[in-house]
């Protein structure tokens, strides 16, 4: 498990991006390059060997700025695992900002997800983290309960890579990068050493970290080829091998554990994997000649999982390089001609992905789901020009599905034309899912609720990719659901959505913010609605809903009272946006709901007739280590009080839980939070501190929002991300004195 958290963080480690680089690089073929009688020319081959070590790589980046900074050239890079990405990236052109930008600003929590990125999912199986935040899920199939896998799969690792080379370099034989570039591998079948001489950038880093039981292993070559650390975690004498008549090694492997982490089956076999490793660096080390240099940054109290600590990690590789500056100045050059090279390497290579017209799409490996679905969902249409960028985004949209384990493809041109195949591996347990979830709630007085949540998908039930969710509830809301959503073709955008639930809860009803009364409320509901998503990002549904509902007064009781029944029909249309990165504290993405109820009373409805308006958007942003929303809600209701409340956590904080009920709703918050630690992966993710302002308040009909109106109020609380969703401790209060301290699992704001 370790190594597998450890290798999905490093290879999506860094962001490359084009727009980044300096503007002293320029196209290749252009520059001049250095004088022939400068230093340059006479100068020794210097080769920089990276090796392998997860998070502790982050050195890598240190010793390279201080490679910089005292105008080191370097040209052959070899690299090992975390070697191997941050070698890859400087030989295909990154900048040196564009790798620290990658240490800070990569969520590593999501790296390390047993799922796509939450805003590469399809629309449904975002809506399903809305009604269950919870990130337990098991598989329910034929042969037993199955898990999910430990951390990301294959597929995930991929698109992660995908999306981190530099534009244009993804395809590029690694012989024809700016900087000469090797990384290493292993015959999985043999056990010896393979040489990645001459394969696409792409293809070499990921056979780099293929890890045996972990990553499937990558065909190179009639080789069967996993991680090459393996059997070179500092590959020096491949360096050697291409020629480097001096040798810059930096060794960030991690050293073994002592005996008091040796407790567990994990640890030993870690243990195990780590001497292995060991024994072919020290190997590597004897091969260092008296003019080679060796950089080995301390990295006490760095493991190969410590990703928020890549500041550290760098700072002592650039500490290291620094401490052997008397060495190194005898390989430096004068800023000119450093410059001069410095512009060979950062000069944006040729992209050659050109759009060409696509013959045919043929889809392989879908076994339950309907290939014609597939190809539909998969956004690629024969006829039309398409370039590799775009098949690989078909790749990354079908593997958001949820229920893919792998997604590979293969592009054939031929005389013009493009013929792809897309080869799908499908995840026994994920056809027939379970997700758990918990939600507690309480503001140590007189809310206090708790619920245990469950929900059942069933998937690809027909040829057009037909789904049944089932949903449970217990404790203070008990009921049970089910909704049919099926689409109106393979895979199209316009489906039907039939749903029935039963379901009962009790509540409070307030006046003026006074608690009058308790009642209980027992509601069958059945619907139906058509609708269209578009894409992965929104969706419009209209519909038909029959209700029938009673409501009981429980205090105060009164024997007499009788038994509230209500009969009505509603129609119904929503719009919805979801595009955020994470629930529990986004940092980029946009939430929106709007939607109109119309009730036009019936026989025996005693209800009254009218209309119901809503309106709730959501703004998620990132500033360093701050992620933040600023979000505003409002709802009308014509008869009745609106369906939204107000008061409780985030809701005008310090205010009774759904003590504002008026026919009109307002409410506008800005949350911001801090990342002060993380928890294990598998047991959650960030902690963060943070703070809340919020206005809002409900008004009748007749009385404008005006700001005399509004209430104001605040929170400060903890936050730790949690397998069972966002959990937060903190207090709140409002203007007017009102203050209470909260608890809350489960639900999102």
């Amino acid at each position: 498990m370790k190594r597998l958290v450890f290798l999905l963080a490093l290879c999506t480690g860094f962001a490359c991006a084009a727009e980044n680089r300096p503007a002293a690089a320029a196209p290749a073929g252009q520059n001049p390059g250095p004088d022939p009688a400068s230093p340059v020319s006479k100068r020794p081959k210097v080769a920089l060997v990276l090796s392998g070590g997860g998070a502790r790589g982050f050195a890598h980046v240190g010793v390279l700025r201080a490679l910089q900074q005292m105008h080191i050239p370097v040209d052959i890079v070899v690299g090992t695992s975390m070697g191997s990405v941050i070698g890859g990236a400087w030989a295909a052109g990154a900048s040196l900002k564009d790798l620290e930008t990658m240490a800070a600003t990569t969520d590593w929590d999501s790296v390390v997800a047993d799922r796509p990125a939450r805003d590469e999912l399809h629309f449904r199986r975002r809506d399903e983290d809305i009604q269950i935040p919870s990130r337990i899920e098991f598989g329910i199939t034929r042969h037993g309960v199955l898990g999910p896998p430990g951390a990301a799969s294959n597929a995930a690792l991929e698109m992660a890579l995908q999306r981190l080379l530099p534009r244009g370099t993804r395809d590029l034989p690694v012989s024809q990068l700016p900087l000469p570039f090797r990384s290493v591998a292993s015959d999985l079948l043999s056990g010896e050493l393979v040489v990645l001489d001459n394969t696409p950038l792409f293809q070499t880093i990921r056979a780099s970290l293929a890890v045996p039981g972990v990553f499937a292993p990558v065909r190179i070559k009639d080789h069967l080829v996993v991680d090459g650390g393996l059997v070179r975690n500092l590959p020096v004498d491949m360096a050697r091998a291409m020629g480097a008549e001096i040798v810059i090694a930096v060794n960030v492997g991690t050293t073994l554990a002592p005996e008091k982490e040796l407790g567990s089956a994990l640890g030993v076999a870690n243990q195990m994997l780590q001497i292995l490793t060991e024994q072919n660096v020290q190997r590597s080390l004897s091969e260092l000649r008296k003019d080679d240099i060796l950089i080995a940054p301390r990295l006490e109290g760095i493991t190969f999982l410590d990703f928020s600590t890549w500041d550290k990690a760098m700072a002592a590789g650039e500490a290291a390089a620094r401490e052997l500056a008397p060495r190194l100045a005898a390989l430096a050059l004068p800023e000119r001609d450093y410059i001069s090279l410095e512009s060979l390497r950062l000069a944006t290579p040729v992209d050659s992905d050109r759009p060409v017209k696509l013959a045919k799409v043929q889809v392989q490996g879908a076994r339950e789901v309907n290939p014609e679905v597939l190809e539909k969902q998969s956004g690629l249409e024969p006829g039309k020009p398409t370039t590799r960028e775009q098949v690989r985004q078909a790749a990354v949209a079908l593997y958001g599905r949820g229920d893919m384990a792998r997604v590979e493809t293969d592009i054939d041109d031929v005389d013009g034309e493009r013929t792809v195949t897309i080869r799908t591996t499908e995840a026994e347990w994920a056809r027939s899912r379970m997700r758990v979830g918990l939600e507690l709630a309480s503001d140590f007085r007189d809310s206090n609720n708790f619920a245990i949540k469950v929900m059942h998908v069933l998937s690809a039930l027909n040829s057009w990719g037909g789904e049944l969710r089932t949903e449970g509830r217990l404790g203070n809301e008990r009921g049970i659901g089910v909704q049919w959503w099926q689409p109106l073709g393979p895979g199209s955008q316009w489906f039907l959505m039939p749903a029935a639930q039963v379901g009962r809860i009790g509540g409070d009803i307030f006046e003026k913010e006074r608690r009058m009364a308790r009642v209980s409320y027992s509601a069958r509901t059945a619907s139906t609605a058509l609708g269209r998503q578009f894409g992965n990002w929104g969706e419009l549904s209209v519909g038909v809903q029959r209700q029938a509902y009673s409501v009981r007064q429980l205090i105060p009781q009164d024997a007499g009272l009788p038994v509230n029944r209500v009969y009505n029909t509603k129609t119904f249309a929503r719009f919805r946006v979801d595009t955020l990165d994470s629930l529990a504290f986004p940092t980029r993405g946009t939430l929106i709901t709007i939607g109109r109820e119309q009730t036009p009373g019936s026989g025996k409805s005693v209800g009254t007739a009218g209309t119901n308006w809503g309106a709730a958007a959501l703004q998620a942003f990132r500033i360093d280590d701050w992620a933040g929303h600023v979000s505003v809600e409002w709802a009308k209701a014509q008869a009745g009080a609106s369906p939204v409340t107000l008061g409780g956590f985030l809701r005008l904080s310090g205010t009774p839980a759904d003590s504002i009920q008026e026919p009109t709703i307002l409410l506008g918050r800005v949350v911001l939070a801090r990342r002060v630690a993380a928890l294990p992966s598998a047991f959650g993710g960030n902690m963060r501190a943070g703070f809340s302002l919020e206005t809002g308040g409900g008004f009748d009909r007749g009385t404008s929002a005006s700001g005399r109106a509004l209430k104001q109020a605040g929170s400060a609380f903890l936050s730790v991300e949690t397998r069972f969703g966002p959990l937060f401790l903190g207090a709140g209060a409002t203007r007017d004195g009102e203050q209470t301290l909260y608890l809350f699992l489960g639900p999102i704001w």
